[in-house]
């Protein structure tokens, strides 16, 4: 039997035939799969690259845990779409609204064509199985530095089922609602980051803001990051992983593949030189590494759903406007009095919703038939409606997740052994210590400590109450060899020793 009648006699559901009499490979292109390998490794990058930049801006006594997250959410969501994640988002006989569970614990999932008609089932699960992670661990960072781990992980369990399932099958299900109307999104721009930024809003708003005594009741906790170092690499893997992000989101090795990884890394050089100009002007005549940072990932954000529709030229304003609309969005949480501490929702939800709109005025038709998909075009294609279709699913997406997350929160909030956050000592604490139980490097190397002594003993400067073992300060845990200024700092010494001249 020829390949050419191997692969016509295959079935197209289920899992695509017999893998011990029949050649299940013969119907996909080879180069089109190892590229979806290769963008799925690549996205598997940014897990870390999430993690390295939420612990480069948080403060040091909250570090670890951070990056604590992004390997328990890795790992968490790796079951969960396992389990019944991919189903209900991608199930072949899924509705408009969501899938169903006749791929439950990824039963058939093997060698039928997937969603993308480029490459079989199993490898289209893997590979999206990557944004999934993604998703849940930008969404963690709205409770930055004072969430319980604990609940934490039955609540991303919940947000990826309930919140995350449904909008990606809106938005790239076979029967999507959001598909059969016409919404335009190549790589996640609603349910990979307006999901998680609305949903990080949420967590942020029903946890409530993070102590500082010195905090008016009008303001919000504000702390100096405790590693730029960590937060530039964090960047350079997120920008690295994007490649795969968008680039394999054709489901094919094409010329579009190659177009939308142009589009990716112009509009992210973009966004970076944008939001490092406009915090220059906005604040203190500095060239701000963490504001370049910050553009670079506005600037991804506001290509992703457009990087493989937009013209390569029009990646250009994408990554400026994206930056310049999220550099001002990190004032809404002083309107609104939510302590997002980590700029969630200014960077992912706004970002997401401009680049949306972006992919309205700017999609077009030659663009996506580069690898022979088919499209009306945004404005430039003279397809009016398309950036109303493009506000359906924006404002759609924003609201489910962030009405969704904070009706699970707040039902979580009053369950016994759920509190979603901290205590004030714990919080005070930090993070590492209070539920990890680890501190990174929290004692420098030069510091000799008196004879007789082998801890310190702090005091709360708000409380006067021990803080056990470790100084807080504005940038955290630093401890001090001496102190002259009770009852800021004491030193206990050791029990079984005392100190004699």
């Amino acid at each position: 039997m020829s390949d050419a009648a191997s692969a016509t006699d295959l079935p197209t559901t289920g899992t695509g035939g017999d893998s011990l009499t029949q050649d299940l490979n013969v119907r996909f292109d080879y180069g089109s799969m190892a590229w979806i390998f290769t963008s799925s490794a690549l996205v598997w990058i940014m897990i870390p690259g999430i993690g390295l930049l939420y612990s480069g801006l948080s403060r040091k006594k909250n570090a670890i845990s951070l990056l604590w997250q992004c390997i328990m959410a890795a790992s968490l969501i790796a079951f969960q779409w396992f389990f019944w994640g991919y189903s209900l988002t991608f199930s072949h006989k899924g509705g408009a609204f969501l899938g169903k569970l006749d791929n439950f614990c990824l039963m058939k999932v093997l060698g039928a064509p997937s969603v993308v008609p480029y490459v079989p089932d199993v490898v289209f699960c893997f590979y999206q199985g990557m944004f999934a992670c993604v998703t849940g661990i930008i969404m963690l960072g709205g409770a930055n530095e004072r969430a319980k781990l604990g609940p934490m992980m039955l609540y991303l369990f919940i947000w990826m089922t309930v919140v995350y399932a449904p909008i990606a099958c809106w938005t790239w299900g076979p029967k999507g609602w959001l598909v059969v109307l016409g919404s335009l999104d190549y790589a996640g721009g609603g349910p990979v980051h307006m999901s998680s930024g609305a949903g990080a809003l949420a967590y942020a708003f029903v946890c409530g803001r993070r102590y500082d005594p010195e905090a008016t009741k009008s303001s919000l906790p504000m702390f100096k990051p405790n590693s730029v170092t960590s937060a530039v690499f964090g960047t350079i893997f997120l920008w690295f992983g994007w490649f795969g992000f968008n680039g394999g989101s054709t489901g094919n090795a094409s010329i579009r593949s190659g177009y939308a990884l142009l589009n990716t890394n112009l509009a992210a050089g973009c966004g970076a030189l944008t939001w490092l100009f406009v915090d220059y002007f906005r604040f203190e005549r500095k060239w701000t590494t963490i504001g370049m940072c910050s553009g670079a990932v506005a600037g991804l954000v506001g290509i992703t759903p457009g990087a493989g529709y937009v013209p390569i030229y029009f990646s250009v304003p994408i990554g400026m406007v994206a930056a310049i609309g999220c550099n001002y969005a990190t004032t809404l949480k002083y309107f609104f009095r939510i302590d997002d501490g980590l700029d969630v929702f200014a960077l992912h939800g706004v970002g997401g919703f401009l680049g949306s709109f972006m992919t309205g005025l700017f999609a077009a038709d030659y663009v996506a038939a580069l690898d022979g998909t088919s499209i009306k075009g945004g404005w430039i294609n003279h397809h009016w409606k398309q950036v109303g279709y493009q506000m359906s699913g924006a404002v759609s997406i924003l609201a489910w997740s962030f009405g969704v997350s904070t009706f699970i929160l707040t039902i979580m909030k009053y369950i016994p052994f759920m509190s979603l956050r901290l205590t004030q000592e714990q919080e005070v604490l930090g993070t590492d210590l209070a539920e990890i139980g680890e501190q990174d490097d929290w004692l420098p190397e030069n510091v000799i400590l008196p004879p007789g002594f082998k801890t310190f003993q702090p005091v709360d400067a708000a409380t006067s109450s021990p803080v056990m073992g470790v100084e807080v300060d504005e940038n955290g845990i630093t401890p001090l060899p001496y102190s002259t200024t009770p009852p800021m700092t004491t030193m206990a010494p050791d029990k079984e020793k005392t100190h004699t001249d």
